[in-house]
């Protein structure tokens, strides 16, 4: 097993209870079953498999982060779409690596400070040894004691792919 040096953390269940209601743009959930598979979701770190049920929301990483820390993200704050599953699932199970780290593959790690606000960020383009690129990359965000949690996005889409936190 492949293994990381830091946690890729999923949409926590409290938050996926009330995306699975309203997501955060205000709109109704709207599942549907998945005819095609491999849709990223980020509530269990996985592709979904054919025939599952789920939903695409808008979600807002650092909004939901910041009313419980006090930051005040202003401008940064963003939402995007990302797929869920419709009703509660396992979460993540274990995996080789990060998530939806495929090769060739664009992402950016934005570096967030403790108010909520961008403190650098890194384009990488996954390489082969996707593990170690994604140890190096967050390590050097890390390596910042003024970063307190980077945001991995896809960079075609800008979708949130998930988060790490400081330990």
């Amino acid at each position: 097993m492949n293994e990381t040096l830091w946690t890729a953390r999923p949409i926590e269940p409290a938050a996926l209870n009330q995306l699975r209601d309203t997501d955060d743009a205000g709109r109704a959930c709207v599942p549907y079953t998945d005819t095609e598979g491999g849709a990223p979701l980020r509530c269990c770190l996985r592709p979904s498999a054919t025939g599952e049920r789920i939903a695409l929301v808008s979600y807002a990483p650092l909004r939901r982060w910041a009313a419980k820390t006090w930051a005040r993200p202003r401008a940064y704050d963003e939402q995007g779409p990302v797929f869920i599953h419709a009703e509660e699932c396992e979460g993540p199970g274990e995996r080789d690596g990060y998530p939806f780290a495929r090769p060739g593959a664009l992402r950016t790690l934005r570096r967030y400070d403790a108010e909520g606000h961008i403190a650098g960020g890194r384009l990488l383009e996954i390489p082969e040894a996707a593990t170690e690129a994604f140890d190096e990359a967050l390590g050097e965000a890390f390596a910042d004691p003024g970063v307190v949690l980077v945001h991995v996005r896809a960079v075609e889409y800008g979708c949130f792919q998930f988060e790490v936190r400081r330990p």
